[in-house]
């Protein structure tokens, strides 16, 4: 399960890097077709309430990097986890690689839902009004999943 779960998280974390480095090429190239002014805010309508220069754009992008880079680093030290359960030798690959698991996931949801607030930030677009469960529903359908394996596992 291990093994298969490093597979995995490798083909997510190639994911995450061409989402990351391709919005950066979408929003280098459409550029100069980019308002100078974009939503830099919605409300909970996904109603855009502030609006920011077109620079602010780069930021989402960064911050989805910088949470890429972190949990990537995390998951290289599985024995500083605190994992709601026991760990024990007869137990600690299973408990780490459903742990694994949970945070190859998170880190794909995260990186496209930023990815996609920069694309619908650079068309100056509202938010839809599915967005949002679109991404927080299988969120936290992820983490309640992994949980319950994890309690399973023990």
């Amino acid at each position: 399960m291990l093994f298969g779960n490093r597979f995995i998280g490798l083909i997510i974390n190639i994911l995450c890097v061409l989402q990351i480095i391709g919005i950066i090429i979408y929003l280098l190239v459409a550029w100069n077709s980019i308002p100078d002014l974009i939503p830099g805010h919605f409300n909970a309508s996904g109603e855009v309430n502030r609006w920011d220069s077109k620079g602010t754009l780069f930021i989402l992008p960064g911050i989805a990097a910088v949470i890429f880079v972190g949990m990537t680093i995390i998951e290289r030290f599985p024995h500083l986890w605190n994992t709601g359960v026991r760990v024990t030798e007869e137990n600690k690959y299973r408990i780490y690689g459903i742990l694994r698991g949970l945070l190859y996931s998170v880190k794909l949801i995260v990186v496209t839902m930023f990815s996609a607030i920069s694309i619908i930030q650079s068309t100056t677009q509202t938010l839809p009004a599915w967005f949002l469960p679109l991404f927080i529903f299988p969120l936290m359908i992820t983490i309640v999943f992994h949980i319950v394996w994890l309690i399973r596992a023990r």
